[in-house]
C-alpha cells in the first residue's frame, strides 16, 4: 500500500494510505504521521477482515509458513 507524505504550511506532517479510506494522520514528524497511517490502516482492515468485508491485497504484507 502506497503512503502519501507531505508537509502543511504550518509544519505539521499529513500521512495517507488513499487505499484505506480513513487512513490519514498528522504527526509532529514524517515518522510519527507515517505511523499513525499505517497504525490507522491495520485497524481499518482488522475490522474488514471480522466483517468480512473486501481488504486490499495483503500478499506483501503477510507471509504464510509452509
Amino acid at each position: 500500500m502506497v503512503i502519501e507524505v507531505d508537509r502543511e504550511t504550518d509544519g505539521r506532517w499529513i500521512a495517507e494510505i488513499a487505499a484505506i479510506p480513513g487512513a490519514l494522520a498528522y504527526g509532529r514528524s514524517r515518522k510519527e504521521a507515517i505511523a499513525k497511517a499505517k497504525a490507522l490502516a491495520l485497524r481499518a482492515i482488522a475490522d474488514r477482515l471480522e466483517h468480512g468485508e473486501h481488504v486490499p491485497d495483503l500478499d506483501n504484507v503477510f507471509v504464510i509458513a509452509a
